[in-house]
């Protein structure tokens, strides 16, 4: 038997009904494509968009919040920022190179679209372990898709991070942040002007290539035949959006459009009926006027397809032909496609006949709502009592060595230089140390940038684990030299129809919040993605933040790991702990192990360790955060990027492996003002030698040290 047209577009029995129900009648074959992929789950956030009302962005410096294609922050002086982060995980597994590929080319629409020159991009990733030949597959090709198009338009890739775990394995993670800079009067927004006005379709030519790329394949999980799949998968051309990007931006500086947006997930459908809807007009596409790449396609494949480099700008009247014109400059592909009018209805034509006529409204406002069932898992109070089996004595160079070789650990200079980092000159603090650093030129101005994901905490408690990721994040961008200022958010889960994994999602969007509260952080945009599951193994919560820090001035000597010299002093900042071992890199490498319940975090604690860090930025050589690998591997990396070994006080193991949260290193010239108040400080030891020696535990070469963090990713790139 047949299954119904509405079952092959991922839709349910109950949505097709609604749908029926909004139009009164039994929707035509272009209407379900179009319904089909707005009501996706990646495009409507149906199982979500209830949840994420939690999140404040309501602070006086914020222009725009969550809803439009990118946040927007104010800086001051007329100077705006635009931040957005979003996934590609699904087209990545199907397709590495391009998937990756084309997740930076939307990452970066989504910033050009609000008016602003993107300056820089981030990839947080998530892989299965390098042993397997599939994973190195997976991890090589998203690394040269990101490379190939960050590099090939122009863009430079500053940072990022990377995990691997076996749950990764069939469902890798491609998360990509990006950062613009604009002037308050070259902001722009997706609402329709007035009727009359013109729908004029620039960039490339659409194909059959991503038809439900984004919005059908990352709403549903994958299983043995996710192969036939490959043809979903958007292919991207860097070089066509370098040229949009120009053309767009040449627009924006001469006043020529009413209003703008990307053509992503959905494509025609999502630009025409989301520009009509927010501005509260209706409009008339053509889909003759289309400039197609395949002459035969179909009304349903025009409207669905996500071919890239695409853009719809909304254009009074008299300004169609300086649009036309200035698209011929840059050798845009464009084409009047439509006219926006009274009402609120989206009327498709192809042939001169109508083949839809919808209210533009309903394909967002009207998209199923689900409260989906959350049920703490049974075995939590099991997991958590499973604390780490530690034992009483370990050989700490040898330790640190293995820790050291951990791909999640060691030097990810094998991911970073294949990236452009030093485009348009902007970089004060590049990839390698816990956050970038750009000037805004012409200024005092910098942002600071960290990109942060922590899923075996998140897994064994979301809620503290959500908070830690936050005040990680935040702490990053301050021992860089700024304030935290505002952050996106991509939230990677599992099934959400599992119960399990809808509490792993609840608990994490309140965890997060509440840490954005206490730092007084605004959350401005984000992204969810779901269905990370494959043959019904579903990845571990994998939230991810990008948080941007606000320094003016920049400090002009700021923070790097590279800058500690001989004779100086190092100093433990925050508190101190010793038995922190969930999830850490400890339990995880040498114990292979994963449960017991993470420390929390005390929110009055992290606030001060975060400000002290912003305050002490200016004037102290060497700030780093202790992270994954405790206070043992961060001194290593310090050893490591500054080319000198170090001599530490006498403690206990314990307090040099575990993971206890917001604390950093500070390494200053002796007699150094840390003017710390109420934050707790422990002096370490000193800088220098060639080795790093742990008192009466022995000591390790710093030459082995390097080679062994050197190699930890490219000798199993070979393998």
């Amino acid at each position: 038997m047949t299954e119904p047209a509405h079952r092959l577009l991922g839709m349910t029995d109950d949505e097709y009904e609604s749908v029926i129900t909004i139009l009164d009648r039994t929707p035509a074959t272009a209407e379900l494509a179009m319904y089909s992929v707005m009501w996706s789950e990646h495009c409507s956030y149906k199982s979500s968009r209830g949840l994420l009302g939690r999140f404040r962005s309501n602070y006086p410096w914020v222009v725009l919040g969550p809803g439009e294609n990118a946040g927007v922050v104010d800086l001051g002086d007329g100077w705006l920022a635009a931040l957005r982060i979003e996934s590609h995980n699904h087209p990545s597994f199907v397709e590495p190179y391009q998937g990756a590929a084309t997740g930076v080319g939307g990452i970066l629409r989504d910033i050009f679209t609000m008016g602003a020159r993107p300056v820089a991009v981030w990839d947080p990733l998530r892989f299965g372990p390098l042993s397997d030949a599939h994973n190195r597959y997976l991890f090589s090709g998203v690394v040269s898709g990101i490379a190939g198009y960050g590099n090939a338009v122009g863009v430079p890739t500053l940072g990022g991070e990377v995990e691997f775990a076996d749950r990764f394995s069939g469902n890798p993670l491609v998360n990509v942040m990006a950062l613009g800079l604009l002037k308050e009067e070259q902001l722009v927004t997706r609402a329709a002007g007035n009727a009359g006005d013109v729908a004029i379709l620039l960039g490339s030519s659409t194909g059959r290539d991503g038809i439900g790329g984004a919005s059908i394949l990352a709403s549903a999980s994958f299983d043995e035949d996710s192969g036939v799949k490959r043809p979903s998968v958007q292919v991207g051309d860097p070089f066509e959006e370098k040229k949009l990007i120009e053309a767009c931006l040449e627009l924006y500086d001469r006043g020529l459009l009413a209003a703008i947006q990307d053509l992503g997930a959905a494509g025609i459908s999502c630009a025409t009926s989301e520009s009509a809807s927010a501005g509260g007009m209706g409009m008339d596409v053509d889909l003759d006027a289309v400039h197609l790449r395949e002459s035969d396609m179909t009304a349903g494949e025009i409207l669905m397809s996500e071919s890239q480099e695409r853009m719809l700008a909304i254009v009074e009247p008299d300004n169609v032909e300086a649009v036309l014109a200035v698209a011929e400059k840059w050798e845009v592909g464009v084409s009047e496609i439509g006219t926006i009018t009274d009402g609120d209805l989206l009327r498709v034509f192809q042939g001169g006949e109508e083949i839809a006529s919808i209210p533009a409204a309903s394909l967002s406002d009207d998209a199923p709502l689900y409260d989906r069932p959350a049920r703490r898992p049974e075995d939590l109070d099991e997991i958590w009592a499973d604390a780490p089996p530690l034992p009483d004595h370990v050989n700490l160079p040898d330790v640190l060595l293995e820790l050291l070789d951990d791909p999640a650990l060691g030097d990810r200079s094998w991911i970073s230089e294949q990236y452009d980092h030093m485009l348009f000159l902007q970089t004060v603090v590049e990839p390698g140390h816990d956050g970038s650093l750009l000037r805004i030129k012409g200024t005092s101005k910098g942002l600071a940038v960290s990109t942060d994901g922590d899923s075996l905490r998140c897994f064994l408690d979301p809620r503290r684990g959500a908070k830690r990721l936050i005040y990680e994040s935040a702490l990053n961008v301050a021992v860089t030299g700024a304030a935290p200022y505002a952050v996106v958010d991509n939230l990677n889960f599992g099934n959400p129809e599992k119960p399990e994994i809808m509490w792993q999602f609840i608990e994490t969007v309140d965890g997060m919040a509440d840490a954005c509260e206490h730092l007084n952080v605004p959350v401005v945009g984000g992204n969810v993605s779901f269905y990370n599951e494959t043959d019904g193994v579903d990845i571990y919560p994998a939230p991810v933040v990008g948080m941007l820090g606000f320094a003016d001035p920049m400090p002009e000597n700021p923070p790097r790991l590279d800058r500690a010299e001989e004779g100086m002093e190092i100093w433990l900042v925050g508190p101190e702990s010793g038995d922190d071992f969930a999830a850490s890199a400890y339990s995880r490498v040498l114990l292979d192990h994963l449960g017991g319940r993470p420390e929390a975090v005390d929110p009055t604690v992290a606030l001060a360790v975060v400000a002290h860090a912003a305050r002490l930025a200016p004037n102290v050589p060497v700030l780093h955060d202790v992270s994954a690998g405790g206070l043992a591997v961060a001194i290593a990396e310090i050893c490591i990027r500054s080319g000198i070994g170090a001599a530490l006080d006498d403690m206990a193991w314990e307090l040099l492996l575990d993971e206890a949260p917001i604390r950093f290193i500070a390494v200053t010239p002796v007699g150094t003002d840390l003017g710390i108040g109420n934050v707790p400080i422990r002096w370490l030891g000193v800088m220098g030698g060639n080795r790093i020696a742990f008192g009466r535990h022995s000591s390790v070469p710093l030459d082995e040290s390097t080679r062994v963090w050197r190699e930890a990713i490219p000798r199993r790139m070979v393998g």
